[in-house]
């Protein structure tokens, strides 16, 4: 029988002969072993990636071995934030990351029933209604099709509501739009299967639905399926972790989350909307004037300033860079402007490359502060021409008591004593 070993195992090969300890590991273990006394988790990490945190020279000390699955830095763990009891969610560390590529472990997760377990081996997906020919596609089925990659946001349609109602000081980038990640996907378009089973010209709506235990459903129109709509398997190189619908799920690029139905089973076409649950008594977008949008698929512009942010505090003043990111359901984003006076004069913010549709880009803007009190704010602008809105304009058009979509402009205040808080506009 073969050893198992965890993840916090060094990997030793079986046929792999004991030495006599040398002196050098000897000190390497001993290294372990005192910085354990002092905060086990991160001795634990030291000795998986070698040596501990604040080792004075690390050409002095072996390194650790290789392990089966890598693990980050001990003073570089971002963090998602869990919410809800049973946690039905988390959020993403939007202050913590780089780049545009979310880890896929950090990927915010929402769910309305829990994560189910499914055995890719049986794992299936019915496409049926109005086609020629139903089929059923397994898991290997779907791999078989020409795979496609792109790099998309997905963002829940709730996110943001920290920056509508209830707005206070202490809530970090994460806390406000965290329910939001950008990865790479890689899966199928849903296009190649609707050919497959030969989708009828007079099917105009499809219906989409989950495995999980609320075994979620929502109605999407078949012209978003021969746009860009997928079936995708991988997330950043490597299969669907669980939380996010693994082993497939549907990816509608720039498009509510809630609409991307995870752990997909079953499509099924039809000439209408299905009118579930999910986009009736919920997920419906009520408005100032007492009616309410169904069906508001599209994330709109938005943008947040990640740095500087609460809990940030300024050293010192001179030459600060304000970072953050932009993106927008419709398309690629054209620009972003920054204010330092709370929106009275606006500035274009430099965009980092890569700039692709759909998904989040970076921006930067060089700022001077002089010692003063100062309120932050970027405005993104996508290549539709849509500006994101003022809190004052969205609240307007969408009225106190919606629940979704709040893509309204953030504000982060600097104080003369260089802490940064979260506030209102102006």
């Amino acid at each position: 029988m073969s050893k198992t070993t965890s993840p916090s195992d060094p990997v030793e090969p079986e046929s792999q002969e004991r030495l006599p300890m040398s002196r050098r590991a000897l000190l390497a273990s001993t290294m372990g072993v005192l910085g354990a006394a002092v905060l086990p988790e991160q001795a634990e990490t030291a000795q998986r990636v070698g040596g501990s945190q604040g080792q004075a020279d690390a050409t002095k000390v072996q390194g650790g071995p290789a392990t089966p699955v890598g693990d980050r830095a001990p003073a570089a763990r971002p963090r998602r934030l869990t919410y809800g009891t049973p946690p039905r969610g988390s959020l993403s560390p939007l202050q913590d990351l780089d780049g545009i590529i979310t880890p896929s472990d950090l990927h915010f997760e929402r769910h309305h029933a829990g994560v189910p377990v499914i055995d890719p081996g049986t794992y299936s997906l019915l496409i049926h209604g109005m086609v020629e020919t139903p089929m059923m596609f397994s898991l290997a089925d779907l791999k078989r099709f020409p795979a496609a990659s792109h790099t998309y946001f997905v963002e829940c349609s709730g996110n943001g509501g920290g920056g509508y109602a209830g707005i206070s000081e202490d809530r970090t980038p994460q806390q406000i739009d965290g329910l939001m990640s950008n990865s790479e996907w890689i899966g199928v378009p849903l296009a190649t299967l609707f050919r497959e089973v030969g989708a009828m010209s007079g099917a105009t709506w499809f219906l989409a639905e989950g495995s999980d235990a609320a075994v979620m459903t929502r109605s999407i129109p078949v012209t978003k399926a021969f746009d860009d709509a997928m079936i995708v398997y991988g997330q950043n190189g490597e299969p669907l972790r669980p939380e996010q619908g693994y082993p497939a799920r549907l990816l509608l690029p720039g498009w509510e989350g809630n609409a991307c139905v995870k752990w997909i089973r079953r499509i099924e076409l039809s000439d209408r909307p299905f009118m579930t649950r999910e986009e009736t008594s919920k997920y419906s977008d009520p408005l100032a004037d007492g009616t309410a949008r169904l069906f508001s698929f599209e994330m709109d512009a938005k943008s947040i300033i990640t740095f500087p942010a609460y809990p940030n505090r300024l050293s010192g003043t001179g030459w600060w860079e304000i970072k953050g990111i932009a993106w927008s359901g419709r398309g690629k984003v054209t620009s972003v402007e920054v204010s330092v006076d709370g929106g009275r004069n606006w500035e274009r913010a430099e965009l980092q490359e890569p700039i692709l549709p759909k998904c989040h880009t970076r921006f930067r803007y060089l700022w001077k502060w002089e010692g003063g009190t100062a309120t932050l704010m970027s405005r993104a602008t996508d290549e539709t021409g849509y500006v994101q809105p003022t809190l004052e304009r969205l609240r307007e058009t969408r009225g106190a008591a919606t629940h979704y979509h709040y893509n309204n402009i953030r504000a982060w205040r600097v104080r003369s004593d260089g802490n940064v808080v979260f506030g209102l506009e102006g």
